[in-house]
């Protein structure tokens, strides 16, 4: 992206502002934990060098003017009276957050113009609206001079999609796009907000995190969803007759393990997942600080075949693509990523195998399913911040 482009347009749009900033926030991919987060455990996503960027500066007043470069569109709302728009539904990230951190800080900012532009991909679930929520977070407090705490942003940027845009997203993907290092993973406790950068070479490694949109729209996501956390707490109730103090199935330790598999067969698939899958997360990160790819490559995979069989979250092009990924006895591991039922698939493989991708996998998966599949190559990259 042209940033210096951006900074342009800033100044051809509003010829009289003041002296402007330039944030940037990331997108994430999530590389093994999935369905975890609601239950109090453990994910571990990577910010990707696809980004966000805002160009903005202070007003004398309490408006607020927004225009998107990607959108070609302008949207004006006041700091007294922030409401939701229908028009302008991209807006929406930026108004809750405007709110939440009024509320937070329990004084009025200040009015702000900004640009802003991304190319974090649409509908693909890698988070860009995260990316938009944190990068404007990064943006008032700055302009305000507000010295807000990172992870404070981060809980005010899941606060304002779950409470003003509608959507009961988990705290993962605006913590990543907040916290994320360049290089790094980031092991996250989504219970205590815990949290460790762990390496990941895997460029130095030759190696590369490949990202592959299916093409299918996930359309059972919000009612399947719903259904799945009903369940875990359903399985966590059942597995209080043992351990009555049990909060969730994070807590499901070694001597309770068993009685999972006890369980009626529906509570002991959804619970079996999400106990063997947090624990996947911490053997994944202790694989990558011992740069052992092939470990964290088969981590990957098992955690792919538990969402298949036991949370029961994939979907036949999902399978697919993994399928494929796998057939590539160089692949170290591929998994779906995010929600389920549509969406992405990551994988980590050696880049030397990038174009076995774009010229065997994307023209079979097509042959197969009519859909044109869309590959992306990601590295682990540094969070939200000033430039």
């Amino acid at each position: 992206m042209d940033i210096a482009n951006l900074q342009q347009i800033f100044t051809e749009t509003f010829p009289h502002a003041a002296e402007a900033i330039t944030v940037t926030a990331p997108g994430r991919v999530n590389l093994i934990g999935e369905h975890t987060d609601y239950n109090d455990g453990f994910v571990l996503p990577m910010a990707i060098d696809a980004k966000i960027v805002l160009v903005a500066a202070k007003r004398s007043d309490r408006q607020v003017q927004v225009y998107s470069v990607d959108f070609r569109a302008m949207d004006t709302f006041s700091l007294d009276e922030i409401e939701p728009t229908q028009k302008h539904r991209w807006s929406n990230y930026m108004r809750g957050m405007a709110l939440m951190i009024q509320e937070a800080v329990g004084s009025p900012l200040q009015g702000m113009d900004i640009i802003m532009q991304g190319n974090v991909p649409q509908g693909a679930g890698l988070s860009s609206s995260a990316a938009l929520e944190v990068g404007t977070a990064v943006v008032i407090n700055e302009l305000n001079q507000l010295q807000l705490d990172p992870v404070l942003m981060a809980t005010l940027a899941q606060k304002a999609e779950n409470q003003f845009v509608g959507v009961q997203c988990g705290i993962m993907d605006q913590f990543i796009s907040m916290l994320g290092e360049a290089g790094h993973a980031l092991f996250l406790d989504c219970r205590s907000l815990e949290y460790q950068k762990v390496p990941a070479p895997f460029h130095e490694a030759g190696a590369a995190i490949a990202v592959i949109d299916t093409a299918v729209q996930r359309g059972l996501v919000d009612s399947k969803y719903n259904e799945r956390r009903q369940q875990c707490e359903d399985a966590v109730k059942a597995l209080q007759q043992w351990q009555p103090d049990l909060r969730s199935l994070r807590d499901v330790g070694p001597e309770l393990r068993p009685k999972v598999d006890e369980l009626p067969a529906i509570l002991a698939k959804r619970a079996r997942h999400v106990v063997d899958e947090n624990q996947r997360v911490i053997d994944s990160a202790a694989a990558l600080k011992a740069g052992d790819l092939p470990a964290f490559g088969r981590y990957m995979n098992a955690s792919h075949d538990s969402l298949r069989d036991d949370y029961e979250v994939s979907c036949r092009e999902l399978d697919l693509l993994v399928d494929l990924v796998r057939a590539n006895p160089e692949t170290y591991g591929a998994r779906m990523t995010g929600a389920g039922f549509g969406g992405c698939t990551v994988s980590l493989i050696p880049s030397s195998e990038v174009a076995d991708l774009e010229q065997r996998v994307l023209p079979e998966y097509q042959a197969k399913t009519g859909l044109q599949a869309r590959l992306f190559v990601f590295n682990a990259a540094a969070g939200a911040r000033k430039l």
